[in-house]
């Protein structure tokens, strides 16, 4: 369980986030938003791994007792869409350094051959991405620390790091948020992995573990290099490192075995929507997603702040529905509504609050979710 779900959180967007928090921030400030990010983030996730690992439910399966049977259809078709995203955005992020390496290959060649295997391993399910993730988290993990070792090596030690003047400016909340919004998408989907877990101690501590301390180092290895190169991009450090033919083998295992594990879930998403067999929706959306990786690419800042938008408070009417209605239960009371209006209700107004309330996106919607869930329930649902 630790090793796929540090497969998935150990992914090359984060590095490329940290990169734009280390040109931003001084030093001090970028460790305090990655510590709190990650601390916020690890414990979202960690609620849902723990419901997960109680009843051996997927996210989608989950939202049937706070959505509806068919309300479900909502938070599948979302979460499904979001991660069909970011596959596009890691093929995009595997496919250009690989063309840094091999010119004479057509871009075009390297994004359909990459997505194409990417999609092919993913077909085999929660098996192949244990395997494929047991090779990428060492080499990942190797990679990051030699990158930081030549950085520090060359400008100075990591006094010169902690006395980094930034190039740009960025105030703290925002780059909390940067920190939540890299994998609160993929946090959302946490039950589709953390159901295998043996017990619920398992499943939580896996995830917290992987979340905190995976997302954590990303940023770190993406942040070290951007301060002294002034260069976001992690695969324009590891060129200028000389570590660009071992940053494209680690890199692409990286960014491997996190799009297996999102084009697993957006597969499991479709067929709660679809009632079709997995594997075979897996293989359709793995061509979508390739077809529009770099327009992804492109506008990933957009898409990061979609995801932050409309993601979080899903996962907030789950905790909500669980913890506070069921008191750590299923629930029993409404297994045959087809719609349950408090979960979408609930779901519009995190959306909602997202949008116009100011501090942290993600969280104003996280709380706000539950709220509206909570009271929804406990008022409106009783009268009935």
């Amino acid at each position: 369980m630790m090793v796929v779900m540090l497969g998935f959180s150990f992914f090359s967007a984060s590095m490329w986030a940290g990169g734009n928090l280390g040109a931003s921030l001084h030093t001090p400030m970028f460790i305090v938003a990655v510590i709190i990010g990650n601390i916020l983030l690890s414990s979202y996730t960690g609620l849902l791994a723990y419901i997960a690992g109680k009843t051996n439910l997927s996210t989608h399966l989950l939202a049937h007792y706070s959505f509806g049977t068919k309300g479900s259809i909502l938070p599948s078709l979302l979460l499904s869409i979001t991660q069909i995203g970011w596959f596009g955005v890691g093929v995009a992020m595997f496919a250009l350094p690989v063309s840094k390496v091999f010119p004479e290959v057509p871009l075009w060649v390297l994004l359909w051959s990459s997505g194409i295997l990417m999609t092919c391993t993913a077909f085999f399910g929660i098996k192949a991405l244990t395997v494929l993730s047991a090779i990428a988290v060492p080499a990942i993990i190797l990679m990051g620390s030699q990158s930081i070792h030549i950085a520090l090596r060359d400008f100075g030690g990591w006094h010169a790091w902690l006395n980094n003047i930034p190039t740009q400016t960025m105030g703290i909340t925002t780059a909390i948020g940067v920190v939540i919004a890299t994998f609160i998408s993929g946090g959302t989907l946490t039950p589709d992995f953390t159901r295998f877990a043996k017990s619920p101690k398992i499943s939580v501590w896996s995830t917290v573990i992987a979340f905190f301390l995976g997302n954590s180092l990303m940023f770190l290895f993406g942040a070290v290099g951007s301060s002294f190169y002034k260069q976001s991009d992690i695969a324009e450090v590891l060129f200028k490192q000389g570590l660009i033919w071992w940053g494209v083998l680690t890199l692409g295992l990286n960014i491997w075995t996190t799009n297996d594990n999102a084009i697993y879930a957006s597969g499991l998403g479709l067929a709660n929507v679809l009632r079709f067999p997995k594997k075979y929706i897996v293989m359709v959306i793995g061509i979508i997603g390739t077809a529009l990786s770099m327009f992804l690419y492109n506008n990933f800042i957009g898409w990061l702040n979609l995801l932050n938008t409309m993601l979080p408070s899903i996962g907030g009417v789950l905790i909500a529905d669980f913890f506070i209605i069921n008191k750590g239960r299923l629930g029993t009371h409404h297994h045959f509504k087809k719609v349950r209006l408090a979960g979408i209700t609930a779901w519009a107004s995190g959306v909602g609050s997202a949008m116009i309330l100011p501090g942290i996106t993600s969280l104003n919607s996280v709380v706000i979710a539950l709220i509206v869930y909570t009271t929804w329930v406990r008022i409106v649902d009783k009268k009935r």
